[in-house]
């Protein structure tokens, strides 16, 4: 157990003495507790500070407007540190209109160090500083006033490690020269957090679109686009809206009139001018902008079976490198990786391994298998890294 004085602010007159103790610190744990089942916007509940000299509880339903706490989290003056931040990074943008500044989240910095991606806080607790805390609290009601003593408990706790860990975390980074792989991971985050543009096409993660021609996924994208905008409206969860399972089949039956939707179970009558619009939309663009229909995995075998040895050889290489494999590709980025190889293009944009640390890191290793510049062979089957490699063939 790490022991802080500990303190819990309910009014606007200890928000402000609270606020200046962290306008002072140059360094500060942020975490939150809220309920995002219900709206589009999650609803702030509870947020938890750590600095090195206190542990705070900040009630937000209690202590009036939270503008100058903002403000203090977006400042790049102090680090702000996080245990896998994206709801953190929504709540301060949503609130303040701005990012977190000098953020460092201690999950994306243990994947980087080869600890494990994504770890679960309590797991990062015992690798770290090897202390077993509980998580008990996880489903609870933080609407609820008053907080339960066990809910104060679990609050508290959720930041009371988090300075620790980060001290630990990044003198290793330090050491291993990798603060400039975390400022990529976190600008990265908050991107996805908050500012996703097209290029990262949220709706291509919907189930069922794999087989819809180019003209139905221009629609899928549209009413999509109106459903996110209509969430953010009227601050309902976007699947409150209207089902994704809905928008695959609005997009099959490319309808021109409202009859054309009443057939739908689940879907409201209000939506239908606003569905209709969205699709007349996409059937207005010209087929140039379409989006590109999903590439079928139509790869012959070779290229499957150099991709599944490739995704073996990069665990090995993370391995060695202490970086865990999950943080560094997915398996879809090893494939294009191999798919260009086997056409005789260049690695695909789309591929995480052509960017950032690991473009300079990891792809030209992979690069020298890849293309025959290193063999390898199985070693020593008792050590973590059982693959030998040699250069020259």
């Amino acid at each position: 157990m790490i022991d802080l004085p500990e303190s819990v602010v309910t009014d606007p007159v200890a928000l402000v003495e609270c606020c200046e103790h962290i306008a002072a610190c140059t360094v500060v744990g942020f975490d939150t507790e809220f309920i995002g089942e219900e709206t589009y916007i999650p609803d702030l509940c509870l947020v938890q500070v750590a600095t090195p000299e206190r542990l705070i509880l900040i009630d937000p339903l209690s202590c009036g407007p939270l503008d100058e706490f903002w403000k203090l989290m977006a400042d790049n003056q102090r680090v702000v540190v996080v245990h896998a931040g994206r709801e953190e990074i929504r709540l301060c943008h949503f609130a303040s209109g701005a990012l977190p500044g000098n953020l460092f989240d201690v999950q994306i910095a243990a994947g980087l160090l080869g600890l494990g991606y994504p770890l679960g806080y309590g797991n990062l607790i015992g690798e770290v500083l090897n202390i077993r805390v509980s998580k008990g609290e996880t489903l609870t009601n933080w609407r609820g006033r008053p907080l339960t003593p066990s809910q104060v408990r679990y609050a508290f706790d959720d930041v009371r490690y988090l300075l620790p860990i980060w001290k630990k975390l990044n003198e290793s980074l330090k050491k291993l020269d990798r603060l400039g792989w975390l400022a990529e991971e976190i600008t990265t985050l908050k991107h996805r957090a908050v500012v996703e543009g097209p290029a990262v096409e949220k709706w291509r993660k919907l189930r069922g679109i794999g087989t819809l021609d180019r003209k139905r996924l221009a629609i899928v994208r549209e009413v999509f686009a109106w459903r996110e905008e209509k969430a953010a409206r009227v601050n309902r969860p976007s699947r409150a809206v209207l089902r994704d399972d809905l928008i695959v089949e609005i997009a099959k039956r490319n309808p021109k009139l409202e009859d054309d939707l009443v057939s739908l179970r689940g879907l409201g009558k209000a939506d239908f001018t606003g569905i209709l619009r969205a699709v007349a939309d996409a059937r207005e663009l010209p087929a140039d902008e379409y989006p590109e229909a999903f590439e079928r995995d139509n790869d012959p075998p070779q290229v499957t079976l150099v991709a599944t040895m490739l995704g073996a050889l990069l665990a090995d290489l993370c391995i060695r490198k202490n970086v865990t494999p999950g943080i560094v590709s997915t398996s879809q980025d090893v494939k294009w990786l191999v798919r260009a190889r086997y056409r005789g293009e260049p690695v695909p944009d789309e591929s995480h391994l052509a960017h950032g640390w690991r473009k300079e890191h990891v792809l030209p290793e992979l690069m020298d298998i890849l293309e025959g510049r290193r063999g390898m062979r199985i070693g020593d089957m008792h050590q973590s890294s059982v693959i030998e490699y040699s250069d020259g063939c």
